[in-house]
């Protein structure tokens, strides 16, 4: 009989720490704690997923995601992601979209994406993340935070925008489009985010003010901003955001990523 009623202590694994929840100026954040620079040869999977498929992504989209070498690879210390234009098959375009899910997950600190991205009508060049309990909490519930989006037809301006649920399960979103003076493809930026307790701020090639700051605590129900995210790189074509390609963009377009790195501070 003892052996029917014996308690067995459970393998409960101890909660991770919460750190660097205080806001602190940019620049304080000095301790790089992970990072992929994309120096060798191939693609690292230890730290990315590729994420695969068609059927419009929910955007009307145009093209099928791949695990090929003609969408995504590593070449000259950069992360190549390349939409194409193809010539059969039931799929337009095809490009790549890689995922950190399931590999690394970012909570407060900063990250930094060095990257050269693409311009044209419907191309759709994307630096963002989503809340790591999606398939628990489904969009939009799970929150949403674009880094950097642009709309190809519109290549000075800098998109960045926070997606959550409103307390009636709505899909509701605030967020800044910052117009440059130069255009975002003809060379390399440094796009930000940093965040923090209730708060996520945006920042572009290094400056200590940020173009954008999110502290609405109120305007999502549940609040997701505070969790665990993933972060995505990819290239769309096509879609809602910027219409289709009208022939004025040539293939194949690439968005080039020099590194992502994720600092914290002391």
């Amino acid at each position: 009989m003892s052996s029917c009623t014996e308690t067995k202590t459970k393998n409960i694994p101890a909660p991770t720490p919460v750190v660097n929840q205080e806001a602190r100026d940019y620049d304080q954040y000095t301790e790089k704690v992970w990072s992929d620079e994309f120096d060798g040869f191939f693609l690292d999977e230890s730290n990315w997923v590729y994420e695969q498929g068609g059927g419009g992504w929910g955007n009307q989209e145009l093209q099928n995601y791949t695990n090929s070498t003609s969408n995504a690879y590593v070449s000259g210390g950069n992360l190549v992601i390349q939409a194409r234009k193809e010539q059969s098959g039931s799929n337009a375009y095809t490009s790549a979209r890689l995922i950190t899910k399931g590999k690394k997950t970012f909570q407060f600190g900063r990250i930094d994406v060095r990257a050269k991205i693409p311009k044209g009508k419907g191309v759709w060049p994307a630096i963002w993340m989503l809340g790591a309990d999606i398939d628990q909490n489904n969009w939009p519930k799970c929150g949403e935070i674009d880094i950097m989006e642009l709309r190809g037809s519109k290549p000075k301006e800098l998109i960045s925008t926070m997606h959550y649920a409103t307390s009636t399960g709505a899909h509701g979103y605030e967020g800044d489009t910052k117009v440059l003076p130069v255009d975002l493809s003809t060379d390399f930026h440094i796009y930000s985010v940093v965040r923090s307790e209730n708060m996520t701020r945006f920042y572009l090639d290094g400056n200590p003010q940020p173009y954008y700051t999110y502290n609405n605590s109120t305007s999502a129900s549940p609040y997701p901003f505070n969790n665990g995210f993933f972060l995505i790189l990819n290239v769309a074509v096509g879609g809602h955001f910027d219409g289709n390609p009208d022939g004025s963009a040539t293939f194949p377009q690439q968005m080039q990523v020099d590194y992502v790195r994720y600092y914290q501070y002391k």
